[in-house]
């Protein structure tokens, strides 16, 4: 898929997106959150500070899940009590987008879901209860509470007002994955399943002091 341009409203410096569907992008040079309406893009906030983190990936890091390449095109940055933790939108060859959940060396890749029930509200939910979905048993596993931290990126929605999340993870006995959204009401779901870093084929991938 070819990469589209455009300028930033702000500073008039080039925008480049590799993916038609963004919703949200951001400028790299002055750091405006950037949302899209048709072909116009509309100033909404700047991008504080990042907080420092070790993750491997970036913008640009390629990969494959499932046969299917991806690239990282934009993330969401959270904070919490066992540090920091990125949620990564992919965009796959096929033109689909997803997302890579990535916390303390744990991986997870997953896509928003509908179901036909209402999803349970959170101060309804509790660790051990459990949901059947698509024929397999999902347990929740964690309840978290987290600080939105920033964005990068291209977004497939418009998202950078936020301040503190709840999210709830879920596992089944096969290592299917899914995370209760509650960003937004009524809360979204992402289904997919658990990942080994090395199964994710990753390339373009930070360069850290000290590395090979």
């Amino acid at each position: 898929m070819p990469d589209r341009t455009a300028n930033c409203p702000n500073c008039g410096a080039p925008l480049r997106f590799r993916w038609s569907g963004a919703v949200q992008t951001t400028c790299e040079y002055c750091h405006s959150i950037l949302v899209r309406h048709d072909l116009d893009f509309r100033k909404v906030g700047v991008v504080a500070e990042l907080p420092l983190e070790g993750s491997p990936l970036q913008l640009g890091s390629e990969g494959v899940f499932d046969n299917k390449p991806f690239i990282a095109v934009g993330r969401i940055i959270y904070e919490y009590d066992q540090g920091v933790w990125n949620e990564w939108h992919l965009l796959f060859s096929d033109g689909t987008s997803g997302w890579l959940a990535d916390a303390q060396l744990e991986y997870a890749v997953s896509f928003l879901t509908q179901r036909s029930h209402p999803l349970p509200a959170p101060q309804h939910l509790h660790r051990g209860q459990q949901f059947q979905w698509d024929g397999a048993v999902y347990e929740v596993t964690t309840i978290t509470e987290a600080n939105y931290r920033g964005v990068e990126g291209e977004l497939p929605f418009e998202y950078w007002d936020k301040q503190r999340v709840r999210f709830a993870d879920l596992r089944t006995a096969d290592a299917r994955f899914a995370t209760l959204d509650y960003s937004e009401d009524p809360p979204l779901l992402f289904m997919g399943r658990v990942v080994e870093f090395d199964g994710l084929r990753l390339n373009n991938l930070r360069h850290f002091e000290g590395w090979d």
